[in-house]
């Protein structure tokens, strides 16, 4: 099932299977901004990260002496949503804890991702409901990814991301999928990124301290690009398959295991823990130009 959301500048489709994004496309110009998913790459467009992000140890957490398994970024984004449309520029995404899914991650929740547009701009907010009696631990986490390039006059080494404050990046490396010891400097001119492929053949670019609350994806052949805008989130990747035409901008309340972590998960880096009754929301949005 589709929902598409449309106003005079932009339509965004989204589908019910994983709540995900499918397309953001100005209707001045017919410009899709989103990736466009060739599985020869990356079959994904804007996957949501629940109830962990990124890689756990041995894909394996612990909740006392008993431990379950997970896959990286965790069951989301492979499971169907109850989607509603709320009015033309409105949607509501929720799922629910099942049978199933307390087999690998025994908490009973609710997950909402609400899509609003407003102008040329895409807002996504994820909304976490604790129905339960104990804790609700969990992690959430973005992972659009927007063409690059954009227009068929400009290549990917044209294209650079701007961040509002950070005049440089630290960089955690990746160790097999998880948060490694070590941490290099990237350095930014005038507080740009250019963009190459080769910057993300070691994996995503991992950051705990980003101070940036919006990044521009930009190029230097025209005035197409986009305005991404995240607020509370502590956590920062930038990523791209090998070699393709996109490149990934994602938010992150949680990150994937140290490489030294014991894998309770109430120990987890960067784990959220959510009280019976209570609500918890992160909102970002995507400013297309």
């Amino acid at each position: 099932m589709m929902i598409l959301l449309e106003n005079e500048n932009i339509k965004v489709t989204i589908s019910a299977k994983g709540a995900e994004l499918q397309s953001i496309k100005s209707k001045k110009d017919n410009l899709e901004y989103l990736w466009k998913g060739d599985p020869a790459f990356w079959g994904k467009f804007s996957p949501v990260l629940f109830p962990i992000v990124g890689a756990l140890k041995n894909n394996t957490y612990c909740i006392g002496d008993q431990s379950y398994q997970l896959p990286r970024h965790g069951f989301a984004r492979d499971l169907d949503f109850e989607a509603q449309q709320i009015s033309e520029e409105e949607a509501l995404f929720t799922l629910s804890n099942t049978v199933k899914t307390s087999e690998v991650y025994p908490f009973e929740f609710k997950f909402s991702l609400r899509y609003r547009i407003s102008g040329p701009a895409v807002s996504c907010t994820y909304e976490v409901n604790n129905p339960g009696t104990k804790d609700l631990l969990f992690s959430v986490g973005a992972h659009p990814a927007f063409a690059v390039p954009l227009t068929a006059d400009t290549v990917y080494e044209d294209y650079y991301l701007e961040f509002s404050q950070d005049e440089s990046l630290n960089i955690h490396q990746i160790e097999d999928n998880l948060i490694g010891d070590q941490v290099a400097i990237l350095q930014l001119s005038d507080r740009k990124l250019n963009l190459q492929h080769e910057l993300f053949y070691n994996d995503a670019l991992v950051m705990k301290d980003l101070n940036s609350k919006s990044i521009q994806l930009k190029n230097t052949k025209n005035q197409h690009g986009l305005n991404f805008r995240f607020i509370d989130f502590p956590f920062f990747g930038i990523w791209s398959a090998k070699d393709a035409d996109f490149v990934c901008l994602e938010p992150w309340c949680g990150i994937a295991d140290g490489i030294h972590h014991n894998q309770q998960l109430s120990d987890k880096e960067g784990i959220q823990s959510l009280s019976p009754g209570l609500d918890w929301k992160r909102s970002w949005e995507i400013e297309v130009f």
